[in-house]
């Protein structure tokens, strides 16, 4: 009903339980580079696209 699908206002993480991730988005912060599969691609994509028409 209304899309739920059996979780009832709470979920748990096993990875912020220990604070990694936490950790991982300090680290995508202060280095500038994204810590998940799709930032990474977003990121390598763009830098491909500016090399190719940084002449133009």
């Amino acid at each position: 009903m209304f899309g739920f699908k059996g979780k009832y206002g709470f979920s748990f993480s096993w990875k912020r339980l220990l604070g990694i991730s936490g950790l991982k988005s300090s680290i995508a912060s202060k280095t500038g580079v994204p810590t998940t599969k799709g930032g990474v691609e977003r990121k390598i994509g763009r830098s491909l696209i500016r090399m190719l028409f940084k002449n133009w």
